[in-house]
């Protein structure tokens, strides 16, 4: 047994004792702080931490980039219950076997779009209408498909507050060829190779960004650039997207 015969000592003591206590009740039985702002304050945290922590941590550095995805509110392309989820690190279903793509894969072909905010940019895969918001903020025109009508149907009343968005439902394997050419072109699904009529669809000094592959994990995101008809192609990463859907016949 320890006899504590100093008072002062014994006090002290007991006193860091207390803070310990308190310590370990406030980790393990007061709600997060996020919890307790108000809704808009809550997901306004969550999306300067996912850009923060996610985004500009992994080498992001393009300024309107940056900006947009701090601005475009992702938890509202999502259903209510994912709301939460909005903003974590991950990649998210979105029905029919689709999903919106991880905050930091939509950062990273954003900015290796080199967009200047000048360009009209065709976009395959709609998807949520999270891709298509964020190039909207950016450039001047956006053209979007998506050939799933159930997706293509709430992207687009998702993305009614975008002027210089259309949007069609249609098979994007063949670009959007009544508005080409395009100074840009992003693929947010993965075929098995380039499509032909996405490169015919580009302008000459234009860049596509495309995964390709097989279904798993032997993608890669490519930067596809157009100078003077020639094709130049540039490993971006290796990634994992649904595959591109097609139209059946």
């Amino acid at each position: 047994m320890i006899l504590i015969k100093n008072k002062s000592f014994k006090y002290f003591l007991i006193q860091k004792i207390s803070i310990i206590i308190l310590l370990i009740l406030l980790v393990f039985f007061m709600p997060s702080c996020k919890s307790q702002l108000p809704a808009k304050d809550k997901y306004e945290f969550m999306r300067t931490q996912m850009v923060k922590e996610q985004i500009v941590a992994r080498g992001i550095g393009d300024k309107k980039v940056i900006e947009t995805m701090l601005k475009v509110p992702r938890h509202l392309f999502l259903n209510k219950d994912q709301w939460d989820h909005a903003y974590d690190d991950s990649p998210l279903p979105i029905g029919n076997g689709q999903t919106i793509s991880q905050p930091y894969i939509v950062a990273l072909m954003t900015e290796n779009l080199k967009l200047s905010g000048n360009e009209k940019v065709l976009e395959i895969g709609t998807g949520s209408g999270y891709q298509a918001a964020i190039l909207a903020e950016i450039v001047k025109d956006v053209y979007t498909v998506e050939i799933i009508t159930s997706l293509y149907e709430g992207a687009k009343s998702k993305l009614l507050q975008y002027p210089n968005v259309m949007i069609s439902n249609h098979d994007g394997y063949y670009g959007w060829e009544e508005f080409a050419p395009f100074d840009r072109i992003i693929v947010t699904a993965a075929p098995d190779h380039i499509p032909q009529p996405l490169v015919a669809q580009l302008k000459d000094g234009g860049i596509m960004i495309i995964p390709v592959g097989p279904p798993g994990w032997n993608q890669i995101l490519w930067k596809v650039t157009k100078e003077n008809g020639n094709i130049i192609t540039e490993k971006i990463t290796d990634v994992l997207f649904v595959p591109l859907t097609r139209e059946t016949k």
